[in-house]
């Protein structure tokens, strides 16, 4: 069984390619919906009464348990921003944290039994105390950003001893490291402790590194990217997700292949506004997707 905690918020969202759409979103919503495509996943997080009450409901269609959501008096988290041309760059608009500023997370304990857990980007305060709650998980991964690097570093730094996988996109990783290098960086990163580091590099595909090695795959080629956000929250839940049904978690070739599901989920998540496209994703439509991909790499 899959756990994300993270956030769940209403994003409003501008891109190059139409007017401000108004989405349900939240580290914890795209990484549930790529995640389900795998097996059951279980939610930890908050939203305020204005969270609409279909929007959970769309979640448990999905087979996502939501029970571990709290529903708290004020208004959900938000967050604006605006893409620019490349669809790489954008300016953050507006944040409010709203009920997210007081959250204390809140496993339920049927729940501790979680085998997979993702620490979403959060406070590692927070990340810390969700781990606290979880009594044996066969693996803990975190994600994290520039934010927290600045804000709470010491807490971070013992958070990163702690799990036993790590995702930051590239600039984070540098920022962390003061590395010029990511493959450099991550293997700093392996020397606090995890067992693989994954450096995510947008359009440029991502880097998975372990004591064994490196390994690096491109992204999916997407004809037109229509929203960027959640692409990393959804790769780490098709990463995440297929490892919570594989038998074996940590060798090398797992992880590979997990890499390349990522890889794919999260190329599906570019092509429409939100976590819509993820919603809607078959199972059949992501494995035609993984032949695709896989087709492509074939080196004879």
């Amino acid at each position: 069984m899959v756990l994300v905690a993270g956030t769940l918020g209403i994003d409003t969202i501008l891109t190059p390619n139409g007017a401000p759409r108004e989405c349900i979103g939240g580290s914890a919503v795209h990484f549930a919906y790529a995640a389900a495509l795998f097996g059951p996943v279980r939610i930890a997080g908050i939203v305020g009464e204005d969270f609409p009450p279909d929007a959970l409901r769309r979640l448990e269609a999905r087979g996502i348990d939501t029970a571990g959501i709290r529903i708290a008096p004020g208004k959900t988290f938000r967050w604006s921003g605006r893409y620019h041309a490349n669809m790489d760059d954008r300016d953050t608009l507006a944040t409010e944290l709203n009920v997210l500023a007081t959250w204390e997370p809140e496993v339920p304990p049927a729940w501790s039994d979680s085998r997979v857990v993702f620490l979403a980007n959060g406070s590692p305060r927070v990340q810390r105390a969700v781990m606290a709650q979880v009594a044996a998980p066969d693996i803990v991964v975190c994600d994290t950003m520039d934010f927290w690097i600045r804000t709470e570093r010491e807490e971070l730094d013992t958070l990163l001893r702690e799990v036993d996988g790590v995702l930051m996109n590239e600039s984070e990783i540098l920022m962390y490291t003061g590395e010029a290098s990511p493959i450099r960086a991550a293997q700093d990163l392996l020397d606090l402790g995890p067992e693989f580091v994954i450096v995510k590099k947008g359009a440029h595909g991502s880097i998975l590194c372990t004591k064994e090695g490196v390994d690096a795959l491109p992204a999916y080629p997407v004809a037109r990217v229509c929203d960027p956000t959640g692409a990393g929250d959804g790769f780490a839940g098709g990463f995440l997700g297929y490892l919570g049904a594989a038998p074996s978690i940590r060798d090398r070739q797992t992880l590979k292949r997990a890499l390349a599901r990522a890889t794919c989920v999260a190329s599906f998540n570019v092509e429409d506004f939100g976590a819509a496209r993820l919603e809607a994703l078959a199972e059949d439509e992501l494995q035609h997707r993984v032949h695709e991909y896989a087709r492509m790499l074939a080196i004879g």
